[in-house]
C-alpha cells in the first residue's frame, strides 16, 4: 500500500472521529469506563498473582530422619531425594539446628533445657521446581527408608493451591468479560456511523472501490476511539498505583503482600491498556464493517 493511500486512510478515520462529535464522546466515555475497570482488576490480579507465587515458593517439605539412622544412611537418603526429577534443592538440617530454629520461632527459653539431650530429628529441607509438585514429591519421600515423618503443611498447602487457581481463573474471566463489553460498545458506535454513511459506501462500491479501501478508515477510527478511551485509565492507573506503592506500609505489615514496584510494572500495565484499547477498537470496527460490505 502506498504511503499516500495510508495517509488518506488516517485522515478519513480522524475526520470521522471529529465529525461524529457526540457519538465519539459517548463511545470514548464508554471505553474509558470499561478500561478503568480492566486496569483496576488487572492491577489487582497481577499483584495477587505475585503474592500467590511468593506464598507457593515458600512452601517446602521437611523430611524428618529416623533417630536410629547412621551417617551413611543419612547421606544415602539425601542423595535419593536429590535424584527425584521435580526436586530443585535439598538442604540438610542437623537436630541441633532444628532445636535452635524451634527456640527462635517460639521465643521460649524453656526449650534450651533440651540442648543437653536433644529429642529432635535430623531433617532434610526440600524444595520443588514447581510448587504444585510439592504434594506428590512429599508422598514419594514418605516411601523412602529411614524417613521418620514428612511435613509440608498438609492442611494448608492444598487449600492454598486451590484458592490461587480459583482466584486466577475468576480474574481472567472477569477481565475477558470487560474487554468483550468494550468491544461491543465500540462495535455499536461504529455500526451507527456506518449506517449514516451507507449511501456513501454504496457509491464507493459502484465506482470500483475495493472492500479493503473502504474498511481502512473505519479501522483507523476504531483504533483512535480505543486509544482515546485509554488515556484517562492510564493516567488514573499511574497516579493511583504510585500513591499505593508509596503508602503501602499503611495498608499491610506482611512482607509477602508487597506490591509490585511502580517501575516497570505501572508502565508495562499502561502500555498493555493502550494496546487493549487499540485492539478492541480495531476488532469492533472489523465486526461492524464486515456486515455492511456484504450489501
Amino acid at each position: 500500500m502506498k504511503l499516500r493511500t495510508i495517509g488518506r486512510h488516517f485522515r478519513e478515520g480522524a475526520k470521522s472521529v471529529w465529525r461524529n462529535g457526540w457519538m465519539t464522546v459517548a463511545s470514548v466515555g464508554a471505553v474509558t469506563t470499561t478500561l478503568l475497570l480492566v486496569s483496576f482488576f488487572l492491577a489487582i490480579m497481577l499483584n495477587l498473582n505475585e503474592v500467590a507465587n511468593n506464598l507457593e515458593e515458600d512452601v517446602e517439605i521437611r523430611a524428618l530422619i529416623e533417630l536410629t539412622a547412621d551417617q551413611a544412611q543419612i547421606e544415602a537418603l539425601g542423595k535419593q531425594i536429590e535424584r527425584i526429577p521435580e526436586v530443585s534443592s535439598v538442604v540438610f538440617s542437623s537436630k541441633d539446628q532444628e532445636l535452635q530454629n524451634l527456640i527462635a520461632s517460639l521465643d521460649d527459653d524453656v526449650w534450651k533445657l533440651y540442648e543437653q539431650d536433644n529429642p529432635l530429628n535430623h531433617a532434610y529441607i526440600v524444595k520443588t521446581k514447581d510448587p504444585l509438585e510439592t504434594i506428590n514429591v512429599a508422598k514419594e519421600i514418605e516411601t523412602f527408608n529411614n524417613v521418620f515423618q514428612v511435613n509440608y503443611g498438609q492442611d494448608v498447602v492444598q487449600n492454598l493451591f486451590t484458592f490461587n487457581n480459583y482466584a486466577r481463573s475468576v480474574g481472567i474471566a472477569l477481565i475477558v468479560a470487560l474487554i468483550l463489553t468494550a468491544t461491543f460498545l465500540i462495535s455499536n458506535t461504529i455500526k451507527i456511523t456506518i449506517m449514516a454513511r451507507s449511501r456513501e459506501i454504496g457509491i464507493m462500491k459502484l465506482v470500483g472501490a475495493t472492500n479493503w479501501f473502504i474498511r481502512w478508515p473505519f479501522f483507523v477510527e476504531g483504533m483512535l476511539l480505543g486509544v482515546l478511551g485509554s488515556v484517562l485509565p492510564v493516567a488514573g492507573l499511574l497516579v493511583g498505583y504510585n500513591y499505593l506503592v508509596e503508602n503501602s506500609s499503611m495498608f499491610t505489615k506482611y512482607k509477602f503482600i508487597e506490591l509490585l514496584p511502580f517501575n516497570p510494572f505501572a508502565w508495562q500495565l499502561s502500555l498493555m491498556i493502550v494496546l487493549i484499547g487499540a485492539i478492541i477498537g480495531i476488532w469492533g470496527s472489523v465486526m461492524s464493517v464486515r456486515k455492511f460490505l456484504k450489501v
